[in-house]
C-alpha cells in the first residue's frame, strides 16, 4: 500500500501548475451548468476538501479563506438586490411587503420595495450559490498553483501578457498575507483590528507594501530583460498574426458550435482546426521571445490525471444537462425541493483525486 501513496513534493515532481487550473476550471464549468444547491455545496465541498488536502504554506495558498468569504458577500448582496428590486420570477407565497417607493411612469418594470415571493428569494439564492462555486473554484486554484511556475510553462509568444497576469492574479494573495500580518501586529500590540479607524490605519502599510512590491518587481522585469524581443522577417510576423487570429475565431465559433443546439456537426471540427492554428501561431510567435528556460516544469502522469478529473466533471455535468435537465435546475415556479441527482453527484466526486494523486506537501509528509 505504500507504493500506492503520492510521493512526496519536491522542486523535480512538484505537479505543474496549469494541472491545477484545469482541474479548477472544471469544477467551475460543472458549477455553472447546474443550479441545484446540493451539487453546488458538493461542488464546493470537493474543492475545499482538495485545497485542505494539498495547499502549502505560501503567500499565494492563504487567500483561499478570502475567497469564501468574497463568495458568501456575492450571495447576500445577490439577496439584497432582490429583496429591494425585486425579480422577474413570479410568485404567489408572499415572504413580506416592503414600502414601495413610487417611480415615473419612464421606468416601468423597475421597482424599489414591494412585495417579495418566496419564489423569487429562492430563485436569487440559487444564482448567488453559483457564482460563489465559480468564485470558490477560482479561489481554489489560486491556493493551490504557483503563480510564477504557471508563468514559466506558457509558450513564449504570451510572456508578455502572461506576466501581466501573474502579477495581477498575486495582488490578492499578497494583499491577504499583508492584512493579515499587519492585524497580528496590532493583537499582539493590545490594539483593535475592527472598526472604521484600524482599518484606515492597517490601509497606508498595505498600500506602502504593495508600492514597494511594485517597484521590485519593475527593478527585476528590467533586470531580466522583460520586453526584449528578436528580430523576426515580416513574412513569419504577418504568418503568426493570421494564424492565431484565424485560429481564435475557429476556437470561438467551433465552441459556439457545440453548444448550440444545431451546430454540434461543425462545432467539432471547427474547434480542432482553430485549435491547430492558434497552437501553430503561438509557436511561430514564440520565436520573438528572446529568452530561455531554467528547470522547465514537466507535465507527468500525475499532471494529467488531476487536469482529467476536472475535465471528467465538467463534461458529465455537460452531459447530465441532456439527461437529467430538471434535477440540475430545480423549478422555483411552482417550488419544489431540490434533489440530489445520483449520477452527477458520483461524477463531481471525482473531482477528488487530487487529494490522492498529486505529490503531498513537505509538511504534510
Amino acid at each position: 500500500m505504500r507504493t500506492l501513496r503520492a510521493p512526496e513534493a519536491t522542486r523535480s515532481n512538484a505537479l505543474h501548475a496549469g494541472a491545477w487550473w484545469l482541474w479548477a476550471l472544471g469544477l467551475a464549468t460543472a458549477a455553472s451548468r447546474t443550479t441545484n444547491p446540493l451539487l453546488l455545496g458538493l461542488i464546493v465541498a470537493v474543492a475545499g476538501y482538495v485545497v485542505a488536502a494539498r495547499r502549502t504554506d505560501a503567500p499565494w495558498a492563504r487567500s483561499y479563506g478570502a475567497f469564501v468569504k468574497l463568495a458568501l458577500f456575492v450571495v447576500a448582496v445577490r439577496t439584497l438586490f432582490t429583496l429591494v428590486l425585486g425579480s422577474a420570477i413570479p410568485g404567489t407565497t408572499t415572504l413580506l411587503t416592503l414600502p414601495e417607493l413610487p417611480l415615473p411612469e419612464w421606468a416601468q418594470g423597475v421597482r424599489i420595495g414591494g412585495r417579495v415571493t418566496v419564489e423569487e428569494l429562492v430563485f436569487s439564492l440559487y444564482e448567488g450559490a453559483k457564482l460563489a462555486a465559480l468564485l470558490i473554484c477560482v479561489g481554489a486554484a489560486n491556493a493551490l498553483a504557483n503563480p510564477a511556475r504557471l508563468l514559466k510553462s506558457l509558450p513564449g509568444a504570451l510572456y508578455e501578457a502572461g506576466v501581466a497576469v501573474v502579477v495581477a492574479m498575486t495582488f490578492a494573495p499578497n494583499l491577504v498575507a499583508d492584512v493579515t500580518r499587519l492585524r497580528t501586529a496590532r493583537r499582539l500590540r493590545g490594539r483593535t483590528t475592527g472598526g472604521v479607524r484600524a482599518v484606515l490605519q492597517i490601509g497606508l502599510p498595505v498600500l506602502e507594501g504593495a508600492l514597494e512590491r511594485s517597484i521590485a518587481v519593475a527593478a527585476s522585469m528590467d533586470a531580466r530583460g522583460y520586453g526584449r524581443t528578436a528580430r523576426v522577417p515580416e513574412g513569419v510576423r504577418r504568418t503568426t498574426n493570421v494564424l492565431t487570429l484565424g485560429g481564435l475565431l475557429g476556437v470561438c465559433a467551433g465552441t459556439y458550435g457545440l453548444l448550440a443546439a444545431q451546430g454540434a456537426g461543425y462545432g467539432l471540427p471547427l474547434l480542432c482546426v482553430g485549435l491547430a492554428a492558434a497552437v501553430a501561431g503561438l509557436r511561430l510567435g514564440g520565436r520573438r521571445a528572446a529568452r530561455s528556460r531554467y528547470r522547465p516544469d514537466r507535465w507527468g502522469v500525475r499532471a494529467w490525471l488531476v487536469a482529467g478529473s476536472g475535465v471528467a466533471v465538467a463534461a458529465a455535468m455537460i452531459a447530465a444537462n441532456g439527461s437529467a435537465h430538471e434535477a440540475l435546475h430545480p423549478g422555483v415556479v411552482p417550488l419544489v425541493a431540490p434533489e440530489l441527482p445520483l449520477w452527477p453527484a458520483a461524477a463531481v466526486l471525482v473531482g477528488l483525486a487530487p487529494a490522492w494523486l498529486a505529490p503531498v506537501p513537505e509538511e504534510r509528509s
